[in-house]
């Protein structure tokens, strides 16, 4: 890739995120607040999606 477009890829990649920062701030600061119970249900999750990856890579 040329330096002109490396320069521009960069530019405009900096422009979106000064552009979502405040959204995200916003959204950071008024969303709903989990639960501990919602907390767990989602590591439970991702504990179960970690446990059948492992499964499927030790059976191949």
């Amino acid at each position: 890739m040329e330096l002109w477009m490396k320069i521009g890829s960069g530019i405009i990649l900096l422009a979106f995120f000064f552009m979502l920062l405040p959204r995200a701030k916003y959204m950071l600061e008024n969303s709903p607040k989990g639960s501990s119970n919602d907390w767990m249900l989602a590591a439970m999750l991702l504990g179960g999606v970690a446990l059948f990856i492992y499964i499927l890579v030790k059976v191949v």
